[in-house]
């Protein structure tokens, strides 16, 4: 089993920096070996960003190039580019992702798109235990949730890495991906369920002949977070070039950031309550400082309470070292479970989660394809993809642990005559001592795909058929490392001094489990909670466990489309696309009994379950003259658990001159209920709520959480508007500018104990039948949550995406083969609403805490020449507030008299203001023939050039937004690229 640990990495910094150093001695004699300028075969090449789509083919499968250039793109079954498209699309270049990606993972460079926001990484997923989700890279589309994006590779469906469905990116043949296409609107009538928020097309370069290895190495500034990857491919036709064969596989690791060692971390920014508000003082409800760390859990422990004759005698001793006895400094301020100044900072749970996941990824991909005539060609695919991922979820935090006056290390610690009219404690920890909870997550994605397409002349035009059946396989084992046996941290917790003449023939004074007393053969070790004490192997093993569960995900596809034109009209021809498609999604699992309960977290039950999916689409393209053209597509599909659906999209283009195409498209769309959310069997965890009925904290309960067969699937309602500016004026700039609106009905939700049980005292009698006393005695509350379809979302806003390929020969006739490219991309969100119908609407755009930024965006600067290309890349995320729900207002300005629910929705705070965040990437790219073949190059990048923090949160643990910040500060990565032949 592996473990978590931390350390600098200070050898391969030094490795590295020797590497940067060598590359920046060698990148001139590289250049150097680059095809003149001036040889007739190496004229300029279309900038990266702005070159059309490759070929590929069309439909199910991917694009196929028609004999006028024209193309399938993602979200449409008709031939048509990016720029003619009625639906917005931002297309995305192998070069563009090689040269500007911050790591080895393309999902990094994917989620810098500002359309692209929320999606999972393995840097937010780190608290993800029970869901087994930690370790993926999963994409979100508008922060409409990471369900609601359908992610394909080359035009088809991927089997998920979770039984949520989620298809993991790291699953793809990284080196072959020749371009990634974003449509950020609902394509459901185009591909199916999911396509709500839109659609993330991964196209591979399936015709590639030759063979190129690529290697790379990076680290932090810090000298931490080392990852190297090498990849390699290669293609080649035989047969006369009728066959096709292309193999490609890779290999990648990052070491693991186990502890949080940036600066920005240690400064105790946090949202404390105010302990003198009162609802008619004019005075915030919460004040956001420095310097504010836990005061009701520390390493070694401290007593929160205690009661007995003279209530909380003991309140604020705390252990350090050795079990040392200490009074805790509650400084100037203190409120609930916080102080601020005294000794905040001796809570160090801000300090032991971790940064980045130790990560390991190998795979490989295989396609064959022959053609038998033009008219017919078979393929067949196969790929396989390991990744193990370890991460740290941060110390065994725990508060509220009760212990007995006779408890021998209490006794131990602070003599009898101190415990005198004592009659219990309460402590709180951060278990110094004692292994961080983790992940140690494992997965392998298999494929297999069989297929034939072809081109062939139908009511006297050209028609393209397509045919497909794909296999795919994930095996994980989802597990968890160092979790609490419940049960047995209780029995060793309530340790005690065997007295003399015990029944169980221990010696007096001996410390033992007082459970031993009456059971001498149960195993139990005492656990002493009180200081840092380095606990024996015998305890850890006795208290702690590393639950798993294995799951099987499978997924069986088939479909057949058809392309053609039956006639035309008076404006052109009419383009049809017509086909069906079938699926199953099935999952089964194992969990060994002893993992199925009692443990602090996971809890797993086996989850089994199965559905199929019948469907046939039809979209048309009709030109109807004077530059306009109309595209409508529909659906229908029947699940064999939630019954038939329609989804449906009509759209139009207009293009009045070259220069200006306006485009506007509507939509339903579906987004189906997944395995998980039909068929999962339970999960469970133990925590602890606030009473509303009673206002006691720290009240414990047990929550289990199942699946609901009687999910009907999500519906929404898209709109997309936007122009296209190609000035003819100005050649070489485009400018896309898109407004996208979609509403979700009958969203797929969850509601949890906390929320339960407020739901439950407003007198909402729904709420109340969901929990009751747990019937194991072993918390107070035992909830039932299940999903169900009661939610409904908003997403709008504008997109813009903007881009300028200038040769600089048209500046300077010198007969320079250099050119300039400029790109930027940015989103404005606007409306960003879930609502419950529990509790009124927040719209959460600008809220960094947990919503999205209203501005994202990035913008590219390239100098590219026939010897090397420079790349400046700056992106960020606009300032904003920490949530939405709060009301900023000044002491004594503060809003008063509210009624007790606006209080608790919409509380007050001191300051809720969030800074936005600007990072500046350096991409250097020296080329090189290599055996006389054009296409190598030997790169440096850095990222986080100026080594800026992240946006920072006032709340405890990790106190950065993690999903739109880089957490690792400056990096640098150096490596090569060859083509070999």
């Amino acid at each position: 089993m592996k473990s978590i640990s931390s350390g600098r990495y200070a050898s391969k910094w030094l490795a590295t920096a020797s590497l940067l150093s060598a590359a920046m001695v060698c990148a001139p004699a590289l250049a150097q070996q680059t095809r003149p300028a001036s040889d007739p075969e190496s004229s300029a090449q279309t900038p990266p960003e702005t070159a059309p789509p490759a070929t590929a083919r069309p439909t199910a499968a991917a694009p196929r190039a028609s004999t006028e250039g024209e193309i399938i793109i993602t979200g449409s079954r008709i031939r048509r580019d990016g720029f003619t498209a009625p639906t917005p699309l931002t297309v995305v270049s192998r070069e563009v992702i090689e040269s500007q990606s911050p790591s080895n993972n393309i999902a990094d460079f994917v989620n810098t798109l500002p359309s692209v926001a929320g999606s999972l990484r393995p840097a937010n997923s780190r608290l993800a235990l029970s869901s087994g989700l930690a370790g993926i890279n999963a994409l979100n589309l508008r922060n409409l949730g990471l369900e609601r994006t359908l992610v394909l590779l080359n035009g088809r469906r991927s089997v998920g890495s979770s039984v949520t469905g989620l298809v993991d990116i790291n699953t793809f043949p990284q080196q072959l991906v020749e371009r990634v296409e974003v449509v950020t609107g609902g394509a459901s009538a185009a591909y199916g369920s999911d396509a709500v928020a839109g659609v993330v097309n991964f196209v591979l370069d399936t015709d590639f002949e030759g063979f190129r290895i690529s290697g790379d190495a990076g680290i932090t500034d810090e000298g931490d977070g080392f990852n190297y990857s090498v990849q390699g491919s290669a293609g080649t036709g035989f047969a006369d070039g009728r066959g096709h064969v292309l193999i490609s596989g890779q290999y990648a690791h990052q070491d693991g950031i186990f502890s949080i060692t940036r600066d920005w971390n240690q400064l105790g920014y946090r949202t404390i309550a105010n302990p003198d508000y009162t609802n008619d003082n004019g005075l915030p409800q919460y004040l956001v400082r420095t310097m504010t760390g836990t005061s009701n859990a520390l390493p070694g422990g401290i007593i929160s309470s205690s009661t007995g004759t003279v209530p909380d005698s003991l309140r604020g001793i705390y252990f350090g070292p050795g079990g040392s006895v200490n009074q805790y400094d509650y400084g100037d301020l203190t409120s609930g479970s916080l102080t601020s100044g005294g000794d905040w900072a001796l809570a160090d749970n801000s300090r032991r989660i971790g940064l980045a996941a130790e990560d390991d990824r190998r795979g490989v991909f295989g396609r064959v394809s022959f053609e038998l005539s033009p008219a017919i060609e078979l393929f067949g695919e196969a790929s396989y993809y390991w990744q193990e991922t370890l991460f740290n979820a941060g110390p065994q935090f725990t508060t509220n642990i009760l212990l007995q006056p006779d408890n021998a290390f209490l006794i131990n610690a602070l003599g009898a005559d101190a415990l005198d009219g004592v009659t219990g404690v309460r402590l709180g920890t951060t278990s110094g001592d004692l292994p961080v909870r983790g992940t140690n997550n494992q997965r392998d994605t298999q494929r297999y795909l069989i297929g034939a397409q072809g081109d062939f002349e139908l009511f006297g035009s050209d028609a393209s058929w397509n045919a497909y059946a794909q296999y795919g396989q994930t095996n994980t084992r989802e597990q968890l490392l160092n979790i609490q046996d419940t049960s047995n941290v209780a029995l060793a917790t309530d340790a005690v001094f065997a007295p003399e003449g015990n029944a169980a023939g221990i010696a007096p004074g001996t410390i033992v489990c007082r459970s031993t007393l009456s059971d001498p053969g149960n195993g139990c070790v005492p656990f002493n909670r009180l200081g840092i004490n380095n606990p024996d192997v015998a305890v850890l093993d006795y208290i702690f466990g590393n639950p798993y569960r294995d799951q099987k995900l499978e997924q069986t596809v088939a479909g057949l489309d058809l392309s053609f034109s039956p006639f035309s009209t008076w404006a052109g021809a009419v383009d049809i696309a017509v086909g069906g498609e079938y699926r199953k999604e099935e999952v089964s699992g194992f969990v060994p009994e002893e993992f199925q309960t009692g443990w602090q977290v996971g809890n797993y039950l086996p989850t089994q379950g199965d559905y199929d999916v019948k469907e046939a689409f039809l979209e048309t393209a009709i030109p109807l003259g004077a530059g306009l053209e109309f595209n409508g597509a529909v659906r229908a599909t029947d699940y064999s658990t939630s019954g038939y659906v329609t989804t449906w999209k009509v759209g139009g283009t207009w293009q009045p001159v070259d220069d200006i195409l306006l485009r506007i498209t509507r939509s339903r769309d579906i987004r189906a209920p997944n395995l998980n959310e039909l068929f999962q069997a339970g999960t469970s965890r133990t925590n602890t709520l606030t009473d509303p009925f009673t206002g006691e904290q720290g009240v414990t309960f047990r929550e289990q959480t199942t699946g609901n067969l009687n999910l009907r699937p999500e519906k929404a309602d898209s709109l997309t508007a936007g122009v296209v500016l190609t000035p003819r004026f100005l050649p070489g700039f485009s400018l896309a500018v898109d407004y996208f609106d979609i509403e979700v009905e009958d969203a797929i939700g969850q509601l949890f104990a906390q929320d339960i049980i407020n739901r439950c005292f407003e007198g909402r009698d729904e709420f109340c039948d969901a929990y009751g006393p747990d019937p194991t005695g072993d918390r107070e509350f035992f909830f039932r949550a299940s999903p169900f379809n009661f939610s409904e979302q908003k997403v709008k806003g504008i997109d813009i995406d903007a881009s300028y390929s200038l040769p600089i020969d048209a500046w300077f006739d010198a007969g320079m083969d250099d050119s300039l490219i400029v790109r930027g991309l940015a989103t404005r969100y606007i409306d960003n609403i879930s609502d419950t119908g529990v509790n009124i609407p927040v719209d959460s755009v600008g809220a960094l805490g947990s919503g999205v930024p209203k501005w994202l965006y990035r913008v590219s600067l390239t100098y590219d020449t026939p010897d090397f290309s420079i790349t400046g890349v700056g992106r960020g995320a606009s300032s904003g507030t920490y949530s939405n729900s709060y009301v900023e207002c000044a002491p004594g300005d503060c809003p008063v008299g509210r009624d007790s629910s606006i209080v608790t929705q919409f509380p007050t705070i001191d300051d809720n203001s969030i800074p936005g965040v600007f990072y500046a990437d350096l991409n250097f790219a020296a080329k090189f023939d290599t055996f006389g073949n054009e296409g190598s190059e030997f790169f440096v990048q850095i990222s986080n050039l100026f080594d800026e923090d992240p946006i920072l949160l006032p709340e405890g643990g990790l106190s950065a937004n993690s999903t739109y910040s880089d957490l690792l500060g400056r990096q640098f990565r150096v490596g090569v690229r060859m083509r070999l032949w």
